[in-house]
């Protein structure tokens, strides 16, 4: 076995402060963050509050906790999350895997109606009308499909479908497997990683988005929770809050962004263990390469 030289061993030394400090510089605004939500009024308006909660207080919990909208809204946002999710990744791992023939009649064409919509959409107002006129106001369509294929997440799996090798599918056929015999039994098997990380990708998207319910949803129980917690914030800090006095008001205010943000980010901290090893290696190998 080969001894490291003095130079690599100093190397490995300072990358591990520099991704140590990395690490700390990242890590320290969410603990600051659940460190506040966790904290008395006064407290966090003196700026006493670093790692550690101060004057422990549950008050704005115990607000949203209790409140029966609450948990239908979380429900909701599973709903539309799991729903919009699974409707984006049938539609883009196919027009992918289309896209990614490079023997397709038209397939430039293709590209370019994709690579078009990055750049120029048809605005607020006609989608809406659009919507309404699809009668599609006040369901989880609404939510789905407008969003349903991102066109980085269709070019990330187009290039990754691409390096895979063709010489798999031509013994498929051969074995007289359809074109989606082939994408179910042999092309997606292979593309756990990148398929893992688009599930990831939307998954957040579409848990973090408000503003579609926010414009196409006209009832507060099919509203996700996101818009629920935006209507909490501009009750609280906008000084009226129905069921709360005036002390409760003043430690809701207090503190109502950082609930906020750790009960939205909570759910996807939960879930992206499980994919993170597939993260990279799904990035990586669906990335363009020169």
């Amino acid at each position: 076995m080969v001894k490291p030289s003095r130079s690599y061993r100093v190397f490995q030394g300072v990358n591990g402060v520099i991704l140590a400090l990395v690490v700390v510089v990242t890590l320290y605004p969410f603990l600051n963050i659940v460190a506040r939500s966790f904290s008395g009024e006064r407290q966090i308006r003196a700026g006493e509050v670093t790692l550690w909660p101060k004057g422990f207080n549950l008050t704005t919990y115990k607000i949203v906790f209790q409140d029966s909208m609450f948990w239908r809204n979380y429900g909701n946002t599973v709903l539309y999350t799991v729903v919009a999710t699974a409707v984006a990744m049938v539609l883009t791992t196919c027009y992918a895997y289309v896209l990614s023939k490079k023997h397709l009649k038209g397939r430039t064409a293709l590209v370019g109606i994709a690579v078009f919509t990055m750049f120029f959409t048809g605005g607020l107002i006609p989608n809406y009308v659009l919507i309404t006129s699809l009668g599609l106001k006040n369901s989880v369509w609404a939510i789905a499909l407008p969003n349903a294929i991102s066109v980085f997440n269709l070019l990330v799996m187009k290039a990754f479908f691409e390096s895979l090798p063709t010489e798999l599918e031509e013994a498929a056929q051969i074995d007289g497997l359809s074109t989606y015999g082939i994408l179910l039994r042999i092309v997606l098997p292979l593309s756990k990683a990148v398929v893992a990380t688009m599930v990831l990708f939307y998954s957040v998207s579409f848990w973090n988005s408000w503003f579609s319910a926010f414009l196409y949803m006209d009832q507060t129980d099919l509203m996700p929770v996101t818009v629920y917690l935006r209507n909490l914030i501009q009750g609280a800090t906008g000084g009226s809050n129905a069921g709360a006095g005036t002390e409760q008001l003043s430690q809701v205010g207090a503190n109502i962004q950082a609930v906020t943000i750790v009960l939205t980010a909570l759910p996807i901290l939960c879930v992206y263990p499980f994919v993170q090893r597939y993260f990279v290696s799904g990035v990586m190998l669906g990335a363009v390469k020169g």
